[in-house]
């Protein structure tokens, strides 16, 4: 859950450089005193995520601006899916405190619109599957949990959050200790009081799908098998292989175009990158009325 407390430093931060010694337009067209009305409108179809983020940085802009003047009424929530022409809130303020929010609060707005909006598309093309789509730590540097809110906004599965709520054995650490069964014992030695904290090893072939089987019938725990690069005849093997004994992971090389085919193969989990790393801005503006 997100909260203005948690995210106002990252929304001054934006502002600060946005606005830095001021607004040098805005303040020789409007007098400080000069009040207006705008709405946000969205101009294209998706999923609505990060309103009540922009109403805070227009709050954070009022109080900068000393303007006790603000109402900001909103007409949708994060979740829903909007249609072009819809307007989403109306924001009533001094005119200059509105034009310094604009853009910034925009940014945010439009960002996790059009990352909900991708992660709906992804939901909606594994509708029938029992697979979920999850999103991965490919996020804005500081946007971590803005990002993962939004990808659970457009109904995705967060993975991590970070490198302290998993231990994930990637090729690296793998590599460095020797073996797949090597990294996995240590994990299990270093984690066997925080069983809260689960453990997910990576594969690169059938052959560690079975290193990893092996190692849970030693006794050793593995709650997830990330399958990596396979090809969708491959995740249905490994999956078969698994037999349920653990949950099992899809990822790399997978788009919109494949990932149903991967679904279909019976597979748990599909991470994917794209969700956070390459989710196009939804169209939104901000129109004064």
């Amino acid at each position: 859950m997100l909260t203005k407390h948690a995210l106002k430093p990252l929304i001054l931060t934006a502002l600060q450089e946005d606005i830095a010694t001021g607004d040098v337009t805005s303040e020789a067209i409007f007098s400080p005193t000069d009040n207006a009305s705008a709405v946000f409108l969205v101009k294209q179809n998706g999923v609505l995520c990060g309103l009540e983020l922009a109403r805070w940085v227009c709050e954070e802009v009022a109080t900068r601006c000393n303007d006790t003047t603000l109402q900001w009424e909103a007409s949708a929530l994060d979740g829903d899916l909007i249609r072009a022409g819809t307007v989403v809130a109306t924001v009533h303020a001094r005119a200059i405190t509105l034009l310094q929010a604009e853009r910034t609060a925009l940014n945010f707005l439009q960002r996790l619109s059009g990352v909900a909006s991708l992660t709906r598309i992804y939901v909606q093309t594994l509708a029938g599957t029992a697979t979920k789509v999850a999103d991965t730590r490919k996020t804005i540097p500081g946007w971590r949990m803005l990002d993962k809110y939004a990808v659970a906004t457009g109904g995705g599965m967060n993975h991590r959050i970070g490198l302290f709520d998993m231990a994930l054995i990637k090729d690296n650490h793998r590599d460095a200790a020797g073996s797949l069964t090597a990294a996995i014992t240590k994990c299990n030695e270093a984690l066997k009081d925080k069983p809260h904290i689960p453990i997910e090893a990576e594969t690169r072939n059938l052959d560690d799908v079975r290193e990893v089987l092996d190692c849970l019938a030693q006794g050793l725990r593995v709650e997830r098998i990330m399958v990596d690069n396979f090809t969708p005849s491959q995740v249905q093997e490994a999956v078969q292989l698994v037999a349920g004994r653990t949950t099992t992971e899809a990822s790399g090389g997978i788009t919109l175009d494949n990932i149903r085919l991967f679904a279909e193969a019976g597979v748990d989990i599909i991470s994917v990158g794209a969700l956070t790393h390459s989710a196009p801005a939804l169209d939104i503006s901000m129109k004064f009325r």
